[in-house]
């Protein structure tokens, strides 16, 4: 018996695009007209996230099972995703402060800063817990979510295993081993896919700086140096991730390449 034509797949019933557009409710009275670009903008960035720590959980089991070919596709596709990210600022930016200010203390005391999902893209990629600690007693259930995050394998813990299952590192390496261990990868042709496997890394470490360092400046362009809603240091506190790398060695390898006095 075949479905009947009320009941068919379509379109907007398999995206839920009805339930989609109910999503954007605008908080300012009379309505902002830029609102509606503020939320769509982040609650998309928020989507984004989500693909990207499924992308990240499946790069770190496909590592764990020694099967790397598949993850330098989607280390690719996480790094396009920031490098769309950085875009969608381009068009958050065609609002002018002036339009910002319409509607800006209405979203006092909620802050960017409270997106758990970016913050548990920073621990699936490598970052510290120990960073979140302070927020325990202003954000518990946000908290309880990150605790859980940290007891997960992450980007760089899943290379380091990798590294040492294929005995380049010793269990108990220390950081001047693995700096080491990133330099023997790249002088000895016969790495040639844990040489391609940096590279990836690399090439999202890069993308993931160049975002922080947009939004750093996007936001100066719309607040300047005020404090941020929810009370962050704004700008400021923006300015102190940009040295932030969650494979230093690999950038660290550059300079010693080359050179016979390392």
């Amino acid at each position: 018996m075949t479905n009947s034509v009320s009941s068919q797949l379509t379109y907007s019933s398999y995206l839920k695009v009805d339930g989609l557009l109910s999503l954007q409710k605008p908080l300012s009275t009379p309505e902002a007209p830029d609102e509606l670009l503020f939320i769509i903008t982040h609650q998309s960035y928020e989507l984004w996230f989500r693909l990207m720590i499924q992308e990240l959980e499946r790069v770190i089991n496909l590592i764990s099972q020694n099967s790397l070919f598949p993850v330098f596709h989607l280390l690719e596709r996480v790094s396009l995703v920031f490098k769309t990210l950085i875009q969608q600022l381009d068009i958050l930016e065609t609002m002018t402060p002036v339009a910002f200010n319409q509607f800006r203390s209405q979203l006092n005391p909620a802050s960017g800063f409270q997106s758990w999902q970016f913050r548990e893209l920073e621990l699936l990629l490598g970052g510290s817990p120990q960073d979140y600690s302070r927020f325990a007693t202003l954000e518990p259930e946000w908290f309880k979510r990150i605790t859980e995050r940290s007891l997960k394998p992450n980007l760089r813990t899943a290379f380091c295993d990798l590294l040492v299952r294929k005995t380049l590192l010793s269990p108990t390496f220390s950081e001047e081993e693995l700096r080491s261990a990133v330099l023997t990868i790249y002088e000895k042709p016969i790495q040639d896919e844990l040489q391609t496997f940096c590279e990836f890394l690399i090439a999202l470490d890069e993308q993931i700086i160049l975002w922080r360092f947009r939004h750093v400046q996007m936001v100066e362009r719309m607040i300047g140096m005020k404090h941020g809603t929810g009370g962050s240091l704004g700008v400021p506190y923006l300015e102190t991730t940009l040295k932030k790398k969650f494979f230093p060695e690999l950038w660290q390898a550059r300079t010693h390449m080359g050179n016979p006095n390392q």
